[in-house]
Protein backbone atom coordinates (compact mmCIF):
# COMPACT_ATOMS: atom_id res chain seq x y z
CA UNK A 1 0.00 0.00 0.00
CA UNK A 2 2.88 2.35 0.89
CA UNK A 3 4.69 1.54 -2.37
CA UNK A 4 1.53 2.32 -4.35
CA UNK A 5 1.15 5.64 -2.54
CA UNK A 6 4.79 6.56 -3.27
CA UNK A 7 4.37 5.68 -6.96
CA UNK A 8 1.25 7.86 -7.16
CA UNK A 9 2.87 10.80 -5.36
CA UNK A 10 6.09 10.80 -7.34
CA UNK A 11 5.03 9.83 -10.86
CA UNK A 12 5.16 12.23 -13.80
CA UNK A 13 1.43 12.98 -13.97
CA UNK A 14 1.18 13.86 -10.28
CA UNK A 15 4.21 16.15 -10.60
CA UNK A 16 2.65 17.98 -13.54
CA UNK A 17 -0.65 18.42 -11.70
CA UNK A 18 1.11 19.76 -8.59
CA UNK A 19 3.16 22.22 -10.67
CA UNK A 20 0.06 23.53 -12.42
CA UNK A 21 -1.85 23.84 -9.15
CA UNK A 22 1.12 25.64 -7.59
CA UNK A 23 1.19 28.18 -10.43
CA UNK A 24 -2.55 28.79 -10.12
CA UNK A 25 -2.35 29.12 -6.34
CA UNK A 26 0.63 31.47 -6.58
CA UNK A 27 -1.23 33.64 -9.10
CA UNK A 28 -4.36 33.80 -6.92
CA UNK A 29 -2.47 34.53 -3.70
CA UNK A 30 -0.35 37.20 -5.38
CA UNK A 31 -3.45 38.97 -6.66
CA UNK A 32 -5.18 38.73 -3.26
CA UNK A 33 -2.11 40.09 -1.49
CA UNK A 34 -1.75 42.99 -3.89
CA UNK A 35 -5.46 43.81 -3.78
CA UNK A 36 -5.49 43.91 0.01
CA UNK A 37 -2.31 45.89 0.48
CA UNK A 38 -1.92 48.13 -2.51
CA UNK A 39 -4.97 50.09 -3.52
CA UNK A 40 -3.25 51.55 -6.55
CA UNK A 41 -2.39 48.07 -7.88
CA UNK A 42 -5.95 46.91 -7.29
CA UNK A 43 -7.28 49.97 -9.09
CA UNK A 44 -4.84 49.44 -11.94
CA UNK A 45 -5.94 45.86 -12.44
CA UNK A 46 -9.60 46.91 -12.32
CA UNK A 47 -8.92 49.48 -15.07
CA UNK A 48 -7.14 46.75 -17.03
CA UNK A 49 -10.26 44.58 -16.81
CA UNK A 50 -12.46 47.40 -18.10
CA UNK A 51 -10.09 47.85 -21.06
CA UNK A 52 -10.10 44.10 -21.70
CA UNK A 53 -13.91 43.91 -21.61
CA UNK A 54 -14.09 46.72 -24.19
CA UNK A 55 -11.41 44.98 -26.27
CA UNK A 56 -13.13 41.59 -26.11
CA UNK A 57 -16.48 43.12 -27.06
CA UNK A 58 -14.93 44.56 -30.22
CA UNK A 59 -12.98 41.53 -31.41
CA UNK A 60 -14.20 39.37 -34.30
CA UNK A 61 -14.22 36.25 -32.14
CA UNK A 62 -17.32 34.12 -31.74
CA UNK A 63 -19.79 35.83 -29.32
CA UNK A 64 -20.16 32.59 -27.34
CA UNK A 65 -16.41 32.65 -26.69
CA UNK A 66 -16.50 36.28 -25.53
CA UNK A 67 -19.34 35.82 -23.05
CA UNK A 68 -17.63 33.51 -20.49
CA UNK A 69 -14.57 35.75 -20.38
CA UNK A 70 -16.67 38.86 -19.73
CA UNK A 71 -18.68 37.07 -17.02
CA UNK A 72 -15.47 35.81 -15.40
CA UNK A 73 -14.10 39.36 -15.35
CA UNK A 74 -17.20 40.55 -13.57
CA UNK A 75 -17.16 37.73 -11.01
CA UNK A 76 -13.39 37.45 -10.39
CA UNK A 77 -12.07 40.61 -12.02
CA UNK A 78 -8.42 40.38 -11.01
CA UNK A 79 -7.77 36.72 -11.74
CA UNK A 80 -9.81 36.62 -14.97
CA UNK A 81 -8.07 39.63 -16.49
CA UNK A 82 -4.60 38.20 -16.02
CA UNK A 83 -5.76 34.76 -17.15
CA UNK A 84 -7.11 36.25 -20.38
CA UNK A 85 -3.81 37.99 -21.08
CA UNK A 86 -1.99 34.71 -20.46
CA UNK A 87 -4.25 32.68 -22.77
CA UNK A 88 -4.45 35.23 -25.57
CA UNK A 89 -0.84 36.32 -25.33
CA UNK A 90 0.37 33.23 -27.22
CA UNK A 91 3.06 32.70 -24.60
CA UNK A 92 5.53 30.15 -25.97
CA UNK A 93 3.31 29.58 -29.00
CA UNK A 94 4.33 32.16 -31.56
CA UNK A 95 7.36 30.24 -32.80
CA UNK A 96 5.22 27.16 -33.36
CA UNK A 97 2.61 29.12 -35.33
CA UNK A 98 5.31 30.75 -37.43
CA UNK A 99 6.94 27.39 -38.21
CA UNK A 100 3.62 25.80 -39.07
CA UNK A 101 2.58 28.66 -41.38
CA UNK A 102 5.93 28.43 -43.17
CA UNK A 103 5.62 24.67 -43.48
CA UNK A 104 2.11 24.89 -44.96
CA UNK A 105 3.29 27.48 -47.47
CA UNK A 106 6.25 25.32 -48.48
CA UNK A 107 4.12 22.23 -49.03
CA UNK A 108 1.49 23.91 -51.23
CA UNK A 109 3.51 22.96 -54.30
CA UNK A 110 2.96 19.30 -53.45
CA UNK A 111 -0.84 19.68 -53.53
CA UNK A 112 -1.73 21.11 -56.95
CA UNK A 113 -5.32 20.97 -58.18
CA UNK A 114 -5.98 19.07 -61.37
CA UNK A 115 -8.13 21.50 -63.38
CA UNK A 116 -9.91 18.76 -65.30
CA UNK A 117 -11.03 17.12 -62.05
CA UNK A 118 -12.41 20.40 -60.72
CA UNK A 119 -14.23 21.00 -64.01
CA UNK A 120 -15.82 17.55 -63.80
CA UNK A 121 -17.04 18.29 -60.27
CA UNK A 122 -18.52 21.61 -61.45
CA UNK A 123 -20.45 19.74 -64.12
CA UNK A 124 -21.73 17.25 -61.54
CA UNK A 125 -22.84 19.76 -58.88
CA UNK A 126 -21.98 23.44 -58.71
CA UNK A 127 -22.57 23.76 -54.94
CA UNK A 128 -20.18 20.86 -54.33
CA UNK A 129 -17.63 22.53 -56.59
CA UNK A 130 -18.00 25.77 -54.62
CA UNK A 131 -17.25 23.95 -51.37
CA UNK A 132 -14.32 22.22 -53.04
CA UNK A 133 -12.93 25.59 -54.20
CA UNK A 134 -13.16 26.85 -50.62
CA UNK A 135 -11.21 23.84 -49.30
CA UNK A 136 -8.60 24.32 -51.99
CA UNK A 137 -8.16 28.07 -51.47
CA UNK A 138 -8.47 28.26 -47.68
CA UNK A 139 -7.51 24.77 -46.57
CA UNK A 140 -4.89 24.07 -49.23
CA UNK A 141 -6.23 20.64 -50.22
CA UNK A 142 -7.30 19.61 -53.75
CA UNK A 143 -10.21 17.42 -54.80
CA UNK A 144 -9.55 14.08 -56.52
CA UNK A 145 -11.50 11.57 -58.51
CA UNK A 146 -12.39 8.93 -55.94
CA UNK A 147 -10.47 5.79 -56.89
CA UNK A 148 -11.76 3.76 -53.97
CA UNK A 149 -13.29 4.63 -50.62
CA UNK A 150 -14.71 2.29 -48.03
CA UNK A 151 -16.73 3.24 -44.97
CA UNK A 152 -16.36 1.30 -41.71
CA UNK A 153 -19.38 1.50 -39.39
CA UNK A 154 -17.50 0.06 -36.43
CA UNK A 155 -13.96 0.16 -35.07
CA UNK A 156 -13.41 -3.60 -35.21
CA UNK A 157 -13.88 -3.67 -39.00
CA UNK A 158 -11.57 -0.74 -39.58
CA UNK A 159 -8.85 -2.20 -37.38
CA UNK A 160 -8.86 -5.47 -39.32
CA UNK A 161 -8.55 -3.54 -42.60
CA UNK A 162 -5.73 -1.42 -41.14
CA UNK A 163 -3.72 -4.52 -40.24
CA UNK A 164 -4.19 -6.06 -43.66
CA UNK A 165 -3.08 -2.91 -45.46
CA UNK A 166 -0.07 -2.40 -43.16
CA UNK A 167 1.11 -5.91 -43.97
CA UNK A 168 1.21 -4.94 -47.67
CA UNK A 169 3.48 -1.91 -47.07
CA UNK A 170 6.64 -1.75 -49.20
CA UNK A 171 8.09 1.69 -48.43
CA UNK A 172 6.61 3.51 -45.43
CA UNK A 173 3.91 3.50 -42.75
CA UNK A 174 2.90 6.75 -41.05
CA UNK A 175 0.63 6.77 -37.98
CA UNK A 176 -0.73 9.90 -36.29
CA UNK A 177 -3.18 9.43 -33.40
CA UNK A 178 -4.50 11.47 -30.51
CA UNK A 179 -4.58 8.44 -28.19
CA UNK A 180 -2.35 5.37 -28.20
CA UNK A 181 -2.95 3.24 -25.12
CA UNK A 182 -1.49 -0.05 -24.00
CA UNK A 183 -3.72 -3.05 -24.58
CA UNK A 184 -4.36 -5.89 -27.00
CA UNK A 185 -5.17 -3.55 -29.92
CA UNK A 186 -1.88 -1.68 -29.60
CA UNK A 187 0.18 -4.81 -28.91
CA UNK A 188 -1.25 -6.52 -31.98
CA UNK A 189 -0.55 -3.49 -34.15
CA UNK A 190 2.93 -3.02 -32.69
CA UNK A 191 3.97 -6.57 -33.56
CA UNK A 192 3.12 -5.93 -37.22
CA UNK A 193 4.96 -2.59 -37.16
CA UNK A 194 8.05 -4.25 -35.68
CA UNK A 195 8.05 -6.83 -38.47
CA UNK A 196 7.72 -4.17 -41.17
CA UNK A 197 10.44 -2.00 -39.60
CA UNK A 198 12.79 -5.01 -39.47
CA UNK A 199 12.27 -5.33 -43.24
CA UNK A 200 13.65 -1.82 -43.76
CA UNK A 201 10.28 -0.09 -44.12
CA UNK A 202 10.10 3.48 -42.76
CA UNK A 203 7.72 3.27 -39.77
CA UNK A 204 6.81 6.52 -37.99
CA UNK A 205 4.43 7.18 -35.11
CA UNK A 206 3.25 10.63 -34.00
CA UNK A 207 1.06 11.02 -30.93
CA UNK A 208 -0.39 13.91 -28.96
CA UNK A 209 1.38 15.13 -25.84
CA UNK A 210 -1.84 15.32 -23.84
CA UNK A 211 -3.98 12.51 -25.29
CA UNK A 212 -1.25 9.85 -25.04
CA UNK A 213 1.59 10.89 -22.74
CA UNK A 214 -0.57 10.86 -19.60
CA UNK A 215 -1.59 7.24 -20.14
CA UNK A 216 1.67 5.67 -21.38
CA UNK A 217 4.82 4.99 -19.29
CA UNK A 218 7.66 7.49 -19.49
CA UNK A 219 10.13 6.90 -22.36
CA UNK A 220 7.85 4.19 -23.76
CA UNK A 221 8.00 5.50 -27.32
CA UNK A 222 11.70 6.34 -27.04
CA UNK A 223 12.30 2.67 -26.35
CA UNK A 224 10.64 1.73 -29.65
CA UNK A 225 13.70 3.09 -31.47
CA UNK A 226 15.45 -0.24 -30.80
CA UNK A 227 12.93 -1.75 -33.22
CA UNK A 228 13.81 0.96 -35.80
CA UNK A 229 10.42 2.65 -35.24
CA UNK A 230 10.64 6.46 -35.25
CA UNK A 231 8.39 8.29 -32.78
CA UNK A 232 7.54 11.94 -32.17
CA UNK A 233 5.31 13.66 -29.65
CA UNK A 234 3.22 16.58 -30.86
CA UNK A 235 3.05 19.54 -28.46
CA UNK A 236 4.60 17.82 -25.48
CA UNK A 237 2.50 18.69 -22.44
CA UNK A 238 4.50 20.91 -20.09
CA UNK A 239 3.54 21.91 -16.54
CA UNK A 240 3.25 25.60 -17.39
CA UNK A 241 0.18 27.79 -17.89
CA UNK A 242 0.39 28.64 -21.59
CA UNK A 243 -2.15 29.00 -24.39
CA UNK A 244 -0.38 26.32 -26.44
CA UNK A 245 -1.80 23.58 -24.19
CA UNK A 246 -5.19 24.17 -25.85
CA UNK A 247 -4.03 23.16 -29.34
CA UNK A 248 -3.93 19.38 -29.41
CA UNK A 249 -3.39 17.00 -32.33
CA UNK A 250 -6.79 15.32 -32.46
CA UNK A 251 -6.19 13.74 -35.88
CA UNK A 252 -6.32 10.03 -36.59
CA UNK A 253 -4.30 9.17 -39.70
CA UNK A 254 -2.72 6.01 -41.05
CA UNK A 255 -0.96 6.29 -44.43
CA UNK A 256 0.72 3.44 -46.29
CA UNK A 257 3.07 4.00 -49.25
CA UNK A 258 1.23 7.19 -50.25
CA UNK A 259 -1.66 5.39 -51.94
CA UNK A 260 -3.69 4.06 -48.97
CA UNK A 261 -5.01 6.08 -46.03
CA UNK A 262 -7.36 5.67 -43.07
CA UNK A 263 -9.09 8.30 -40.94
CA UNK A 264 -12.10 8.58 -38.64
CA UNK A 265 -12.89 8.63 -34.94
CA UNK A 266 -10.94 5.51 -34.00
CA UNK A 267 -7.90 5.83 -31.72
CA UNK A 268 -5.51 3.02 -30.79
CA UNK A 269 -7.03 1.75 -27.54
CA UNK A 270 -9.04 -1.34 -26.66
CA UNK A 271 -12.36 0.42 -26.03
CA UNK A 272 -12.43 1.64 -29.65
CA UNK A 273 -12.68 -1.96 -30.87
CA UNK A 274 -14.81 -3.18 -27.94
CA UNK A 275 -12.07 -5.28 -26.40
CA UNK A 276 -12.59 -3.32 -23.22
CA UNK A 277 -15.99 -2.15 -22.02
CA UNK A 278 -16.18 1.57 -21.24
CA UNK A 279 -19.55 3.32 -21.28
CA UNK A 280 -21.32 0.34 -22.85
CA UNK A 281 -20.87 -0.63 -26.50
CA UNK A 282 -18.46 1.71 -28.30
CA UNK A 283 -19.91 2.84 -31.65
CA UNK A 284 -17.38 4.51 -33.89
CA UNK A 285 -16.71 5.01 -37.58
CA UNK A 286 -13.95 5.56 -40.10
CA UNK A 287 -12.99 5.20 -43.72
CA UNK A 288 -10.33 3.95 -46.09
CA UNK A 289 -9.33 5.80 -49.25
CA UNK A 290 -7.06 4.48 -51.97
CA UNK A 291 -5.55 6.31 -54.90
CA UNK A 292 -4.27 9.85 -55.39
CA UNK A 293 -6.29 11.27 -52.48
CA UNK A 294 -4.14 9.45 -49.91
CA UNK A 295 -1.34 11.86 -50.84
CA UNK A 296 -3.12 14.70 -49.00
CA UNK A 297 -2.90 12.69 -45.77
CA UNK A 298 0.82 12.14 -46.39
CA UNK A 299 1.35 15.91 -46.58
CA UNK A 300 -0.78 16.51 -43.45
CA UNK A 301 1.41 14.09 -41.54
CA UNK A 302 4.73 15.43 -42.84
CA UNK A 303 3.77 19.06 -42.19
CA UNK A 304 3.82 18.31 -38.46
CA UNK A 305 6.57 15.69 -38.51
CA UNK A 306 9.04 18.03 -40.27
CA UNK A 307 7.66 21.14 -38.58
CA UNK A 308 10.98 22.84 -37.82
CA UNK A 309 12.83 21.79 -40.96
CA UNK A 310 13.25 23.66 -44.23
CA UNK A 311 11.93 21.80 -47.26
CA UNK A 312 14.35 21.34 -50.14
CA UNK A 313 12.24 19.03 -52.25
CA UNK A 314 12.62 16.24 -49.69
CA UNK A 315 8.93 15.35 -49.69
CA UNK A 316 9.06 14.21 -53.32
CA UNK A 317 10.57 10.90 -52.25
CA UNK A 318 7.32 9.99 -50.45
CA UNK A 319 5.19 10.10 -53.58
CA UNK A 320 3.58 6.71 -54.28
CA UNK A 321 5.67 4.46 -56.48
CA UNK A 322 2.62 2.64 -57.84
CA UNK A 323 -0.25 3.95 -59.96
CA UNK A 324 -3.56 2.89 -58.48
CA UNK A 325 -6.01 1.45 -61.06
CA UNK A 326 -8.76 3.82 -62.23
CA UNK A 327 -12.03 2.72 -60.64
CA UNK A 328 -13.81 6.02 -60.12
CA UNK A 329 -16.71 6.52 -57.71
CA UNK A 330 -17.45 10.23 -57.50
CA UNK A 331 -14.96 12.62 -55.91
CA UNK A 332 -13.08 12.84 -52.61
CA UNK A 333 -11.32 15.72 -50.84
CA UNK A 334 -9.30 14.99 -47.71
CA UNK A 335 -8.53 18.10 -45.66
CA UNK A 336 -6.93 19.23 -42.43
CA UNK A 337 -7.92 22.02 -40.08
CA UNK A 338 -5.51 24.06 -37.98
CA UNK A 339 -6.25 26.41 -35.06
CA UNK A 340 -3.29 28.63 -35.97
CA UNK A 341 -4.64 30.51 -39.01
CA UNK A 342 -8.07 31.78 -37.87
CA UNK A 343 -9.80 29.90 -40.72
CA UNK A 344 -12.24 27.39 -39.22
CA UNK A 345 -12.37 24.94 -42.10
CA UNK A 346 -14.11 22.07 -40.31
CA UNK A 347 -16.96 24.29 -39.14
CA UNK A 348 -17.33 25.88 -42.59
CA UNK A 349 -17.66 22.47 -44.27
CA UNK A 350 -20.39 21.41 -41.83
CA UNK A 351 -22.27 24.70 -42.27
CA UNK A 352 -22.10 24.44 -46.06
CA UNK A 353 -23.58 20.93 -46.03
CA UNK A 354 -26.40 22.01 -43.71
CA UNK A 355 -27.18 25.17 -45.68
CA UNK A 356 -27.28 23.37 -49.05
CA UNK A 357 -29.25 20.29 -47.95
CA UNK A 358 -32.50 19.67 -49.81
CA UNK A 359 -33.84 16.40 -48.37
CA UNK A 360 -31.91 15.32 -45.28
CA UNK A 361 -28.87 15.93 -43.08
CA UNK A 362 -27.84 13.10 -40.75
CA UNK A 363 -25.19 13.85 -38.13
CA UNK A 364 -23.32 11.55 -35.76
CA UNK A 365 -21.32 13.30 -33.06
CA UNK A 366 -20.26 12.36 -29.52
CA UNK A 367 -20.39 15.96 -28.29
CA UNK A 368 -22.77 18.83 -28.96
CA UNK A 369 -21.54 22.29 -27.98
CA UNK A 370 -22.82 24.73 -30.58
CA UNK A 371 -22.51 28.41 -31.29
CA UNK A 372 -25.44 30.53 -32.43
CA UNK A 373 -24.40 30.27 -36.08
CA UNK A 374 -24.60 26.48 -36.05
CA UNK A 375 -27.91 26.45 -34.14
CA UNK A 376 -29.40 28.90 -36.65
CA UNK A 377 -28.21 26.84 -39.63
CA UNK A 378 -29.61 23.57 -38.22
CA UNK A 379 -32.91 25.24 -37.30
CA UNK A 380 -33.31 26.98 -40.65
CA UNK A 381 -32.68 23.74 -42.56
CA UNK A 382 -35.34 21.94 -40.47
CA UNK A 383 -37.82 24.82 -40.95
CA UNK A 384 -37.32 24.54 -44.72
CA UNK A 385 -38.50 20.92 -44.55
CA UNK A 386 -35.10 19.24 -44.52
CA UNK A 387 -35.00 16.12 -42.34
CA UNK A 388 -32.31 17.13 -39.83
CA UNK A 389 -31.31 14.44 -37.34
CA UNK A 390 -28.53 14.42 -34.77
CA UNK A 391 -27.42 11.16 -33.17
CA UNK A 392 -25.64 11.38 -29.81
CA UNK A 393 -24.47 8.88 -27.17
CA UNK A 394 -26.87 7.89 -24.41
CA UNK A 395 -24.02 6.81 -22.13
CA UNK A 396 -21.50 9.68 -22.03
CA UNK A 397 -17.76 9.53 -21.44
CA UNK A 398 -17.75 13.02 -19.86
CA UNK A 399 -20.77 13.86 -17.72
CA UNK A 400 -20.28 17.63 -17.91
CA UNK A 401 -20.08 17.68 -21.72
CA UNK A 402 -23.21 15.54 -21.90
CA UNK A 403 -24.93 17.94 -19.49
CA UNK A 404 -24.02 20.88 -21.74
CA UNK A 405 -25.41 19.04 -24.79
CA UNK A 406 -28.80 18.77 -23.10
CA UNK A 407 -28.88 22.56 -22.75
CA UNK A 408 -29.10 22.76 -26.58
CA UNK A 409 -31.73 20.07 -27.04
CA UNK A 410 -34.79 22.19 -26.30
CA UNK A 411 -33.87 25.02 -28.71
CA UNK A 412 -33.12 22.54 -31.49
CA UNK A 413 -36.27 20.47 -30.92
CA UNK A 414 -38.42 23.59 -30.99
CA UNK A 415 -37.05 24.26 -34.48
CA UNK A 416 -37.98 20.70 -35.58
CA UNK A 417 -34.47 19.26 -35.47
CA UNK A 418 -34.77 15.63 -34.35
CA UNK A 419 -32.36 14.33 -31.69
CA UNK A 420 -31.59 10.70 -30.90
CA UNK A 421 -29.29 8.98 -28.41
CA UNK A 422 -27.52 5.67 -29.03
CA UNK A 423 -28.95 3.62 -26.17
CA UNK A 424 -26.46 0.74 -26.24
CA UNK A 425 -23.49 2.84 -25.16
CA UNK A 426 -21.10 5.55 -26.25
CA UNK A 427 -21.20 6.89 -29.81
CA UNK A 428 -17.84 8.35 -30.88
CA UNK A 429 -18.30 8.61 -34.69
CA UNK A 430 -18.04 12.00 -36.44
CA UNK A 431 -20.03 11.54 -39.66
CA UNK A 432 -22.19 13.78 -41.84
CA UNK A 433 -24.35 12.62 -44.75
CA UNK A 434 -26.78 14.60 -46.86
CA UNK A 435 -29.06 13.87 -49.82
CA UNK A 436 -27.08 10.73 -50.75
CA UNK A 437 -24.57 12.91 -52.60
CA UNK A 438 -22.28 14.49 -50.00
CA UNK A 439 -20.79 13.22 -46.77
CA UNK A 440 -17.93 13.70 -44.32
CA UNK A 441 -16.00 11.17 -42.25
CA UNK A 442 -13.23 12.33 -39.96
CA UNK A 443 -12.17 13.44 -36.50
CA UNK A 444 -14.16 16.70 -36.15
CA UNK A 445 -16.72 16.82 -33.33
CA UNK A 446 -19.50 19.38 -33.06
CA UNK A 447 -17.87 21.18 -30.16
CA UNK A 448 -15.61 24.17 -29.58
CA UNK A 449 -12.44 22.16 -29.17
CA UNK A 450 -12.72 20.44 -32.54
CA UNK A 451 -14.11 23.42 -34.43
CA UNK A 452 -11.76 26.08 -33.01
CA UNK A 453 -8.83 24.71 -31.00
CA UNK A 454 -7.56 21.35 -32.27
CA UNK A 455 -5.68 20.07 -35.29
CA UNK A 456 -8.26 17.93 -37.08
CA UNK A 457 -8.76 16.07 -40.36
CA UNK A 458 -11.55 14.58 -42.45
CA UNK A 459 -12.55 13.73 -46.00
CA UNK A 460 -15.51 15.06 -48.00
CA UNK A 461 -17.15 12.66 -50.44
CA UNK A 462 -19.05 14.06 -53.42
CA UNK A 463 -21.39 11.91 -55.52
CA UNK A 464 -19.97 8.68 -54.11
CA UNK A 465 -21.73 5.44 -53.23
CA UNK A 466 -19.91 5.65 -49.90
CA UNK A 467 -22.25 8.49 -48.86
CA UNK A 468 -25.18 6.08 -49.14
CA UNK A 469 -23.31 3.63 -46.90
CA UNK A 470 -22.84 6.36 -44.28
CA UNK A 471 -26.57 7.13 -44.43
CA UNK A 472 -27.50 3.45 -44.11
CA UNK A 473 -25.27 3.09 -41.06
CA UNK A 474 -27.02 6.09 -39.51
CA UNK A 475 -30.44 4.54 -40.10
CA UNK A 476 -29.29 1.18 -38.73
CA UNK A 477 -27.93 2.85 -35.60
CA UNK A 478 -31.27 4.62 -35.11
CA UNK A 479 -32.81 1.20 -34.51
CA UNK A 480 -30.72 0.98 -31.32
CA UNK A 481 -31.43 4.55 -30.27
CA UNK A 482 -34.11 6.51 -28.46
CA UNK A 483 -35.60 9.77 -29.69
CA UNK A 484 -35.50 12.78 -27.39
CA UNK A 485 -38.66 14.88 -27.16
CA UNK A 486 -39.53 18.30 -25.77
CA UNK A 487 -41.36 16.46 -23.00
CA UNK A 488 -38.10 14.74 -22.05
CA UNK A 489 -36.44 18.16 -21.73
CA UNK A 490 -39.27 19.44 -19.54
CA UNK A 491 -39.16 16.34 -17.30
CA UNK A 492 -35.48 16.72 -16.49
CA UNK A 493 -35.00 17.45 -12.80
CA UNK A 494 -34.53 21.13 -12.02
CA UNK A 495 -31.03 20.68 -10.48
CA UNK A 496 -29.82 19.02 -13.70
CA UNK A 497 -31.27 21.82 -15.82
CA UNK A 498 -29.58 24.43 -13.63
CA UNK A 499 -26.21 22.64 -13.90
CA UNK A 500 -26.58 22.40 -17.70
CA UNK A 501 -27.40 26.11 -17.96
CA UNK A 502 -24.44 27.18 -15.83
CA UNK A 503 -21.98 24.87 -17.59
CA UNK A 504 -23.17 26.07 -20.98
CA UNK A 505 -22.01 29.62 -20.21
CA UNK A 506 -18.44 28.41 -19.81
CA UNK A 507 -18.59 25.66 -22.46
CA UNK A 508 -16.20 27.45 -24.89
CA UNK A 509 -13.51 27.44 -22.20
CA UNK A 510 -13.85 23.77 -21.19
Amino acid sequence: MLRKLIRILFNRNTTIIFMLLFQIAFLVLTILFLSQNYLSVYFGLAVLNIILVIYISNTSENPEYKLPWIIAMLVVPLLAGLAYLLVKGDVGHRKFKKNYARRVEETKKYLPQDKHTMQQLQELNISHANLSEYLLNYGGYPVYRNHESKFFPIGEEMFEAMKQEIKKAKYYIFLEFFIIDKGSMWEELLEILKQKASQGIDVRIMYDGFGTEFIMPMRYFTNLEKYKIKCKVFNNFKPFLTSSQNNRDHRKILVIDGHTAFTGGINIADEYVNRKVRFGHWKDGGMLCKGESAWSFVIMFLQLWHLEEIDNGKLEKYRPKEIYPSNYDGFIQPYGDSPTDGEYVGKSVYLDIINNAKNYVYIMTPYLILDNEMITALGLAAKKGVDVRILMPHIPDKWYVYSIAWSYYKALLEQHVRIFEYESGFLHAKNFSSDDNIGVVGTINLDYRSLYLHFECAAVLYGSQTVTEIRRDFEKTLEKSIEISLEDCQKRPLPKRIVSSVLRIFAPLL
